[in-house]
């Protein structure tokens, strides 16, 4: 009887739409600041990108094909999976291949582009916006407002707006600096659901290592 009841619901529910490769209305760029994914994350997993000898600030955590509200994952794609030496190659702006590689399974899949389109289309996309060289010449841990995170990538890109950027936290960490892009990789508003900037007066911000 559970079975049956369980069927007819299924029945009855609507199905959800399937995301479909190439449909969507604009891009989040996401720049994590290596630093403190490694505290937070990447030093326990003995992470490479952590090394002391590493030399990351902002990495492309990813370029994210999004609707107005929410966002694709996991399309179907007709285009075959990056290489091994393919995701090697973005580590020098992704942090690692892993990193690399599930940034095409879960959202490069969603572009309609081929992996190594959408590997050339992201370093375009990372190359677009000035990282503000202020961050690098931090020598020691300190707490920062969120919004003076903001206020630096404002200074330093004249062309964009409070709206087109957001800052996110995590843990009490700074965590990224989202960036929204059209199709054309133009700086546009954030939709409602991006635009929810981190409000944190004391949040942590480490030092490059």
């Amino acid at each position: 009887m559970r079975r049956f009841f369980a069927l007819l619901l299924a029945m009855s529910s609507p199905a959800q739409a399937e995301d479909v490769a190439g449909e969507f209305d604009y891009y989040v760029m996401a720049l994590s600041w290596s630093a403190n994914w490694c505290a937070l994350e990447g030093d326990a997993r003995g992470a490479e990108q952590c090394d002391d000898a590493a030399d990351f600030d902002w990495i492309l955590h990813g370029l994210w094909p999004q609707y107005e509200t929410g966002y694709p994952s996991y399309c179907r794609t007709g285009h075959s999976a990056p290489s091994r030496r393919e995701t090697a190659e973005m580590t020098d702006i992704m942090g690692s291949s892993g990193l690399a590689w599930h940034q095409w399974r879960k959202h490069g899949v969603c572009t309609g582009l081929s992996a190594q389109d959408y590997y050339a289309l992201s370093r375009v996309a990372f190359a677009s916006v000035t990282r503000p060289p202020v961050f690098r010449t931090i020598n020691r841990d300190i707490t920062v407002p969120a919004h003076v995170i903001e206020e630096a990538f404002l200074a330093d890109n004249h062309d964009m707006a409070s709206d087109q950027i957001t800052i996110t936290c995590k843990d009490g960490y700074i965590q990224e600096a989202r960036i929204c892009l059209t199709r054309n990789l133009e700086l546009r508003t954030c939709g409602a659901d991006v635009i929810r900037d981190c409000s944190m007066t004391d949040a942590y911000f480490t030092p490059m290592r």
